[in-house]
């Protein structure tokens, strides 16, 4: 206790302003879990500036003491240096789920995994996989025509649909596994491990925030730990099959065949054989093999895909427009170039990512004593103006990446709406954030040697099921708007529903079958039932006779449909 006295009464950031703590334990810290994470930020830093000291939990001094700062230049100057580090505590409960891979490893060990790790996410290669990202896009199109019936609309839960979906779509394009989430029901016994793993990685439990904030209890195995265990292992055994998969098969020429090996691993693979690399800079099989969970958990990341189809929800002249120019492509197998190439979509997607970043801050720890340079000079308490900052070694930082996306310094009194279009317009927008995508406006991918290397994959794949989604259907949301939140205290902003926070994350919606208006007469019915086998229509058409009207009629089903091996599939006419 005298110790944890003398540092708070030493500590640099004693006359830094900042709010009141609001508890004797927690500090400040139930504000941060318990608000809109930009709307805190506006408070903040509307009355104590872009630099300010906040009040951890009373564990340390590094705790209680905490700087805030949404200053660009201190912000670049954090994310630019591997002298400032992930906390420890953070990286003990990523390496519980996805052992020591990128999202882990600090250093020259990051490095290695980085170089390693980057010629498998470079734009050639992701323009190889976007065929994966839009044929598991149309996949769950057509699951999501089934659910509507005769009637042509249904309700769905958005987020656990693209879940199976992007799911399926990692297993395939990380490492060449077939998960079939959305073919089948029952899961595969690699798809079972990481779904207990993942859920028991995020339980929360006395002994398991013991277990974070205190290393000796990490000595105690629980029932958890156990379970934890074992699907780990499950993983690690497949995963090992896998890699000697991908290395077997190079092993004939050096080299894989273009058209049948261009997953991730793969890819991995090839970069850490490379006879242009040299032997020290090499991983292990441990090493590579820990990408895989890695790959997994980033990949299988759904939450902005979900707010951007709720974002569509509330502003129904942007999913109109985005429709529209989503249809001037005449295919529903779109390359990634032809995705790249359509303005409006890139608008969404930015402007969700702005507004809609799955992790609302990021913490670090300095590793050592720094002067950092600001772009905002501070006042203390003391009136004293700095022009510097001083940060002593162990200090804990939070970086607020959705709040400086969503500054209204930069983006105007409107910075908190879902305003596609003010990304036509970017020569307006001044102030450059450190962020490795989005022109310099957006923090959503981070910055720096410890930015996400897999941007460029989740954006491809992002605009295909947008793409393929808006196209078919209309969504309304399917509750009142102010019934969904985010989860206190999470590390990902998943949506919830706020009247039944028990029922776990969700986005339900409202689909209904788009019906383009028609310019002849007559038409075929907007949704026609075919064999998914053969793709032979049903033997039968209905249409319309007047020209705009909806189709009325039921779809037909191909007398091959109820043979166990064959499967829907929906053919829209105009796609």
């Amino acid at each position: 206790i005298l110790k944890l006295v003398y540092e708070e009464f030493s500590s640099p950031l004693r006359s830094q302003p900042g709010p009141k703590s609001t508890h004797f334990f927690y500090g400040n810290m139930k504000d941060i879990w318990n608000k809109e994470p930009a709307v805190l930020h506006q408070q903040w830093t509307a009355k104590y500036g872009p630099t300010l000291r906040y009040q951890g939990m009373a564990i340390s001094s590094a705790q209680l003491n905490r700087l805030y700062t949404a200053d660009t230049k201190a912000v670049h100057h954090f994310l630019s240096s591997y002298n400032y580090r992930k906390p420890e505590m953070a990286r003990y409960t990523l390496s519980r789920i996805v052992g020591d891979g990128v999202l882990v490893t600090e250093g020259d060990i990051h490095k290695q995994q980085v170089d390693i790790n980057n010629p498998a996410f470079g734009a050639p290669q992701i323009r190889e996989l976007n065929e994966i990202f839009v044929d598991k896009s149309i996949q769950l199109r057509d699951a999501w025509a089934a659910q509507t019936g005769h009637s042509g609309s249904a309700r769905v839960d958005a987020l656990t649909w693209l879940s199976k979906t992007t799911l399926d779509i990692i297993g395939l394009a990380g490492f060449n596994y077939n998960f079939d989430s959305l073919g089948t029901e029952e899961q595969t016994e690699l798809g079972a491990a990481f779904t207990t793993m993942f859920k028991a990685g995020f339980m929360m439990s006395p002994i398991r925030i013991l277990q974070t904030l205190i290393p000796a209890f990490r000595f105690i195995r629980t029932d958890l730990d156990r379970v934890m265990g074992q699907s780990q292992a499950v993983m690690r055994r497949i995963g090992l099959q896998l890699l000697e998969e991908s290395k077997g098969e190079m092993a004939q020429d050096g080299t894989f065949d273009r058209g049948h090996k261009r997953d991730l691993l793969s890819l991995l693979v090839r970069a850490n054989t490379s006879k242009d690399l040299p032997a020290h800079q090499r991983l292990s099989d441990d090493g590579v093999l820990a990408q895989v969970p890695t790959f997994l958990v980033a990949g299988h990341e759904t939450t902005a895909m979900s707010w951007a189809l709720f974002a569509l929800t509330q502003n129904v002249a942007a999913q109109t427009r985005l429709r529209n120019e989503l249809l001037t492509i005449r295919t529903e197998n779109p390359t990634m170039d032809e995705l790249n190439a359509l303005p409006y979509l890139d608008c969404v997607i930015r402007e969700t990512l702005r507004i809609h970043a799955p992790v609302p801050s990021t913490l670090r720890v300095a590793a050592q004593d720094d002067l950092v340079p600001l772009a905002h000079p501070f006042t203390d308490i003391y009136g004293t103006v700095h022009e510097t900052l001083q940060v002593t070694k162990g200090q804990t930082i939070m970086i607020p990446i959705l709040g400086m996306n969503c500054d209204p310094a930069i983006w105007g009194p409107d910075s908190m709406k879902f305003v596609p279009e003010r990304w036509e317009s970017q020569s307006d927008i001044s102030t450059p954030l450190p962020g490795v995508w989005g022109s310099g406006h957006m923090m959503s991918f981070l910055g720096g040697p410890r930015s996400c290397i897999g941007y460029r994959f989740s954006l491809v794949e992002m605009k295909a099921l947008l793409f393929t989604l808006v196209r078919a259907f209309e969504f309304e949301l399917a509750i009142p708007a102010s019934d969904i939140g985010t989860q206190s205290a999470a590390i990902v902003q998943r949506p919830i529903i706020r009247s039944d926070p028990a029922a776990g994350n969700q986005m339900p919606l409202s689909i209904k079958l788009y019906n383009r208006p028609c310019t002849s007469s007559p038409r075929l019915a907007p949704v026609v039932m075919a064999c998914y086998h053969c793709r032979r229509p049903a033997p039968k058409w209905r249409s319309t006779s007047a020209c705009g009207g909806p189709a009325s009629c039921s779809p037909h089903i191909h007398a091959n449909l109820f043979r166990p091996h064959v499967r829907l599939r929906f053919e829209f006419p105009w796609l």
